[in-house]
């Protein structure tokens, strides 16, 4: 079975064909993994990936989509809801909450809706890169579709 046969990679296919008939997922012969695996992959800026990241807040979670060459900031995060605690979920709670195992973290076709904060420094790039589901499926987008897709607030959440 090819990745793109897995139900979570369809579930991205679905909803990006859904937004756009010219946005596909793109099977890489190697992983995407991580944001150093994706952008050797894709011969392309770190900071053009897109990392997913799942944050367990007081009593929800936030999905925050952070460029490859930053860090997500905490204290960022938690100002920016304005609450006292936040904590990366861990990889169950990822599973469960999005429907993507770590490592092929979407950001879109989740299974829960939730919230999402995409990071001002992914606007510096013409095309993005995002997982589809599964360590080896991407997609390409724009900073102004992603925040379209996603229906996420632009956010200054990195350091």
């Amino acid at each position: 079975m090819s990745a793109l046969d897995k139900e979570p990679v369809k579930r991205v296919e679905k909803f990006l064909k859904n937004f756009d008939q010219n946005l596909n997922v793109i099977l890489l012969d190697t992983s995407a993994r991580t944001a150093l695996e994706a952008a050797s992959s894709l011969k392309c800026d770190v900071g053009a990936i897109v990392k997913s990241l799942l944050f367990k807040t007081e009593n929800t979670f936030t999905l925050c989509l952070v460029a490859g060459d930053k860090k997500a900031s905490l204290n960022k995060i938690k100002k920016t809801l304005n609450i006292k605690d936040a904590s990366m979920a861990s990889a169950d709670e990822v599973k469960d909450i999005t429907g993507f195992t770590i490592g092929g973290v979407s950001p879109i076709a989740h299974l829960n809706k939730i919230d999402i904060f995409i990071d001002k420094s992914l606007e510096r790039f013409v095309d993005l890169y995002a997982a589809a589901g599964h360590p080896n499926c991407i997609f390409k987008i724009s900073f102004n579709d992603l925040q379209k897709i996603t229906n996420g607030l632009i956010k200054e959440i990195s350091e």
